[in-house]
């Protein structure tokens, strides 16, 4: 079932923890969050939360940090051109206590915002993995997801559309991704390999008739 938890605007995000939040949040409860380039043209950024600035490295795309923990409550996010005082971005993002996320920041440079995600990272059941999938390829259109010539795992997702964590056998996969309801592949992805226990996300990335760096393409993260 497609499920789009919240779509924010928002831009690239950082590579370090939040551990410079506003010092209230310490006595709430805690969330966790993981942050994803995803927007193929984007530079890299500066990050304001609660008016700190928390990167000490950038993240570029199409690069994700660890789960970095938060204070529940609502934060605000400025997002700045690196190196430079101007906020591109000021928005406040609520999180909830024991609640896991993914924020991505999404398309392309000129219209780039956040797609949040809510993260089920409940442990698979005995010989399975769980795998997302998650279409954030901005001029893509709507694909289907599937084994190579034969049925279909993730159909009909649109940009910005993102599946449940869905279980699968373990084992190496070979899959290729078509245009929606066609034979038509516009992408063969290298094998993918699923560890029995583990958790993924599987995203879409990149231009259609991009080159180079903003090719179409896949990125693969393991959740947990």
């Amino acid at each position: 079932m497609k499920k789009l938890v919240g779509i924010i605007a928002m831009a690239a995000l950082v590579t370090v923890s939040f551990s410079s939040c506003k010092k209230s949040s310490d006595d709430k409860g805690k969330a966790n969050v993981m942050v994803v380039h995803a927007s193929p043209n984007a530079p890299s950024v500066d990050v304001l939360v609660d008016n700190s600035k928390v990167n000490s490295a950038l993240l570029v795309y199409p690069g994700n940090t660890a789960y970095l923990q938060v204070g529940e409550g609502t934060h605000n996010l400025k997002v700045n051109a690196a190196g430079t005082a101007t906020s591109v971005i000021n928005v406040d993002v609520p999180f909830l206590k024991d609640k896991n996320y993914s924020v991505f920041a999404i398309d392309s440079l000129s219209k780039i915002s956040a797609l949040v995600l809510e993260d089920n990272l409940t442990a698979p059941a005995a010989g399975k993995a769980h795998v997302r999938f998650v279409h954030l390829s901005p001029n893509a259109p709507a694909v289907d997801v599937a084994l190579v010539g034969g049925a279909i795992l993730f159909g009909a997702y649109e940009f910005k559309d993102a599946s449940a964590f869905t279980p699968l056998d373990q084992g190496t996969y070979n899959l290729e991704v078509r245009v929606a309801g066609t034979s038509t592949v516009v992408l063969t992805l290298a094998p993918i390999t699923l560890t029995a226990g583990k958790i993924y996300t599987i995203f879409a990335k990149g231009f259609l008739g991009g080159t180079g760096a903003e090719a179409l393409g896949a990125q693969i993260i393991v959740n947990k």
